[in-house]
């Protein structure tokens, strides 16, 4: 689901820059993470169906650590420390959910809502290298990139995680038409990225059904890579939910019809989550 919206404007908890990593480092902040993840661990349950844990790091990245105070070390150790805590979850589930993958989140460079600069493939393989890094020694399953909004930043990631030994998953977000900030269409994203670096698989995130059937209309077996999808609650663009002082929930029986559609165009989908404005019932809406 959602985690930075649902702990700012339910749970009334700050998040600097958006950013949940740093909760990782207070007993508090680890109680509030441990109370997120057994809701979701609950739906599983319900739905006969594995669970992804995936480690509030989407900021935990030197450009973003080093605003919010954190040193390259500390934030080696906070990214180590967010997989180890989904391991003692882990161990908690198994008696009753036995298929559960951890998955150390990784996000952009920028900021996914305003992009900026696009960073090429060396260069973003050179960013995100330390993290990556850190999450693989942890005993991550596998890295999954979030809310990427250019090819060359999703390349560099892909090759930065087979450097450190460890499967990645790329998840692109697309506008309200269905395409990359850029213009670009997820069918040339999914290609070039795939012709280039061959990640495990791709999901989209941060985007409401509506916009990704846009993204969907173009043909083509690219659909079948396609494992994942993480809505937006809203129908908002990514400009105007940018701007909103409120919380945008939607409209959770819209978000699942929407998906149920949606899910009939794409053959490989195994993974079921939300993003901005979701959380346990969005998601639960979804899988039942």
């Amino acid at each position: 689901g959602g985690m930075e919206t649902d702990l700012i404007f339910h749970h009334g908890v700050d998040l600097p820059l958006f950013a949940a990593f740093p909760l990782v480092d207070s007993q508090a902040g680890r109680s509030l993470l441990t109370a997120y993840y057994d809701a979701y661990a609950a739906i599983a349950r319900r739905a006969g169906a594995g669970l992804m844990l995936e480690s509030a790091t989407w900021r935990a990245s030197s450009d973003w650590g080093d605003r919010l105070g954190y040193s390259p070390a500390d934030l080696a150790r906070v990214n180590r420390d967010a997989i180890s805590m989904l391991a003692e979850l882990r161990e908690r589930y198994r008696e009753d959910l036995t298929d559960v993958v951890i998955s150390g989140m990784v996000g952009p460079r920028g900021d996914g809502y305003q992009p900026g600069e696009e960073p090429g493939p060396d260069e973003a393989a050179g960013y995100h290298a330390a993290q990556i890094e850190a999450l693989a020694a942890a005993g991550a399953d596998i890295v999954s990139a979030y809310t990427l909004t250019s090819i060359g930043e999703a390349i560099g990631i892909v090759r930065a995680a087979s450097s450190a030994g460890v499967p990645a998953a790329i998840s692109f977000t697309t506008e309200t038409d269905g395409r990359l900030p850029g213009g670009e269409s997820l069918a040339e994203a999914i290609t070039q990225v795939d012709a280039a670096a061959s990640p495990a698989y791709f999901q989209v995130n941060c985007a409401h059904p509506v916009h990704v059937a846009a993204a969907l209309a173009e043909p083509g077996s690219w659909r079948e890579r396609i494992y994942g999808v993480r809505y937006n609650a809203s129908t908002r663009s990514h400009a105007e939910l940018d701007e909103a002082a409120d919380l945008d929930e939607g409209d959770i029986d819209v978000l699942a019809d929407r998906h149920r559609r949606l899910a009939a165009g794409l053959p490989a989908l195994a993974i079921v989550g939300g993003c901005c404005g979701t959380d346990a019932r969005h998601v639960e809406a979804l899988w039942n």
